[in-house]
């Protein structure tokens, strides 16, 4: 009995569709970070624990730029219980879909490939808990709406289970 339900569990997690950013080949308009990240941009997010309740709200201001094919991005968080933060991003355009980078917080390489309207990054984060560090991997995915507007969709996850999500709306500002 505990066999069959074993694998009748590894049928239902392997049955479930994983999104391919193939997918999005076809989707328009197409993102090149190196056109919507230039320039003054605003967010607006949450933080929510895997179950989806909401844990944090915040604000944050980017001033992007891009000589080449390398681009920085400044970020400036503003959290609702008044933490601030920085990061800066050094992006590196690869190839026509692929890019590259890195942050202060961020442990190693952050790879991203886009296709059509969507990008598709992986990476790991070191963040701060109650004043512990710990390091979490983030599959990061998002979605141009149009010149102006961009979805942004992060699963957080340690030892492979989700421990969290990160919902973020981009507007470009100039």
């Amino acid at each position: 009995m505990k066999k069959l339900l074993v694998l009748l569990m590894v049928m239902m997690v392997s049955s479930c569709s994983t999104v391919d950013l193939k997918d999005y080949a076809n989707t328009t308009p197409e993102l090149k970070l190196e056109e919507f990240f230039n320039g003054k941009l605003v967010a607006y997010g949450i933080v929510v624990d895997r179950g989806g309740k909401m844990l944090r709200r915040f604000e944050v201001d980017l001033v992007a730029d891009w000589q080449g094919n390398k681009g920085e991005i400044k970020e400036w968080f503003r959290f609702d219980d008044g933490e601030k933060s920085t990061r800066i991003w050094q992006l590196e355009k690869l190839a026509d879909n692929e890019y590259q980078g890195q942050a202060n917080d961020v442990v190693g390489i952050a790879r991203g490939t886009t296709s059509g309207s969507a990008l598709y990054w992986q990476y790991q984060l070191d963040i701060q808990v109650d004043g512990e560090t710990y390091t979490v991997t983030l599959d990061d995915w998002m979605y141009l709406l149009d010149d102006k507007r961009l979805f942004n969709k992060t699963d957080m996850s340690k030892f492979g289970f989700k421990v969290g999500e990160v919902v973020l709306y981009i507007e470009k500002l100039s």
